[in-house]
Formats: C-alpha cells, sequence, structure tokens
C-alpha cells in the first residue's frame, strides 16, 4: 500500500481545488493522504479549509520538507510526493495527452514496477508537451522532477539533497548514484502551474540560489552533470 504526500505552504484553497480535486477523481483513497505544512501558524490556517485530511507540521522550505517526509515515514514505506498545484496527471496518446483517471492503480502499479526493476524511485516526464514526449519507460540516469515522483522509503543520509534550489535534480543524481537507475515514464505528464504564488519552492533570490545550485552539482557531480543557460536561469543537464 502506497500514501501520498503533499508539501505544501500558503495554498491551502489551491491545494483543495487543484491537487486533492485531482487525487479524489483519480479513486485514491483520503485516509492515505497526508499533508505537511510548515510550522503552527500553517496548520491552523489549513485546518480550517481542509476537513477529513490528516495535517502534520514538518519543516519549512521544500528541501527541508522533503527530508521531514522521507523520516516520517517507516523505511520500506511507499510514498507519492506530489505538489500542492496538480490539476491533471496525463499520458500521452498519439500526439494528445489524455487524462488519467485510475491514479490509483497508476501509483500501485509503478511500485510494482520499480520493485521488479530492483530501484527505489519513478517519476514522470517533466515537461508537459507531447511533442517531445515517447512511450517509454526508462531507466537510466533522467531527471524526477518534484511536482510527482514515488520513493520507496530508505532512512539514509545518502539520499538527501543538499541544494535548496534544483533539489529534485540532486535527488535524481543520488538515487541514480546509490541503485545504479531510477526509473521515469516518458509518456506521463501533469497540467500544473510552476513557481505560481506561495508553495515552499518559491524562495528570495532565486536567480542567485539557482545558479549557486547548478555551479554546485556540476561541481560535486562533473562527470554527469553540464550547466548551461537559459535566458536568466541557468539549467543543467544530466548525463548517464
Amino acid at each position: 500500500m502506497y500514501y501520498i504526500a503533499i508539501p505544501s505552504y500558503d495554498r491551502a484553497e489551491t491545494l483543495l481545488t487543484k491537487t486533492l480535486n485531482t487525487l479524489h477523481k483519480g479513486k485514491v483513497p483520503s485516509n492515505r493522504i497526508y499533508i505537511f505544512v510548515a510550522n503552527k501558524s500553517q496548520y491552523n490556517i489549513y485546518k480550517q479549509i481542509i476537513k477529513g485530511y490528516t495535517i502534520i507540521i514538518g519543516k519549512l522550505g521544500i528541501t527541508n520538507q522533503r527530508i521531514f517526509i522521507k523520516n516520517y515515514f517507516k523505511e520500506g514505506d511507499q510514498v507519492v510526493s506530489i505538489d500542492d498545484d496538480v490539476e491533471e496527471v496525463n499520458k500521452l496518446n498519439g500526439d494528445k495527452l489524455n487524462m488519467v483517471h485510475n491514479l490509483d492503480s497508476f501509483f500501485t502499479n509503478s511500485f510494482i514496477r520499480i520493485q521488479k526493476e530492483n530501484l527505489f524511485i519513478w517519476g514522470i516526464y517533466p515537461v508537459r508537451n507531447p511533442f517531445f514526449m515517447k512511450n517509454t519507460i526508462t531507466t537510466k540516469l533522467k531527471f524526477i522532477i518534484g511536482t510527482l515522483y514515488g520513493f520507496i522509503v530508505r532512512h539514509t543520509k545518502l539520499l538527501e539533497p543538499v541544494c535548496k534550489e534544483k533539489e529534485d535534480y540532486e535527488q535524481s543524481i543520488l538515487y541514480f548514484l546509490k541503485d545504479g537507475g531510477v526509473m521515469r515514464y516518458n509518456n506521463i505528464t501533469i497540467k500544473t502551474k510552476f513557481k505560481s504564488h506561495g508553495g515552499l519552492g518559491l524562495i528570495e533570490g532565486r536567480y542567485k540560489a539557482n545558479k549557486d545550485a547548478a555551479l554546485y552539482l556540476s561541481n560535486k557531480y562533473p562527470q554527469i552533470v553540464s550547466v548551461f543557460k537559459r535566458k536568466e536561469m541557468f539549467e543543467i543537464k544530466l548525463h548517464s
């Protein structure tokens, strides 16, 4: 059985109308859903708006929160981490994207599949564009975007990212180095609005933090990380 972990900050209404609605329509039982907030004041706000779900006070900042979530669950637990503003999960069908209606089945089968591959993390295609997507599932080094992914809990610091920005890139690298692969659905993606108001991913000095993270990763993992610039943002590319 899997659990759902939703890190959220200052977006209770968004969470209610988007991700929780998406999970409900996807037949995910509400008693498996855990919402992780940053502090007591956020907890009080969320409790007023969201009823019938488990809300837990975790840590401020997405990197800290992801580590808290990993340690909250027991070793061997299957956890799906999903952001608070996911409107749809989509699957490639020809040159179009169709909604995945049974998320419960998708999540369950994803954990069955990674265990057969002797891997511990699965993810989805990071760009919602059918032109670039393919009907493939890969197990080599690929970027596992933090907006939606599943993992089997292991309580080891070897899997804890340091970056405050691009932490999902670092997490992808850490899992690859430990397990020899990560599983990614290149035909599954999500509908969401990146870097919208609120959320644990918005920090002051984003451009500097982005650059610092990119340079840190390229210096620490020079054989598998290269840096390039897109407009004002520093981006990285992973090489298996």
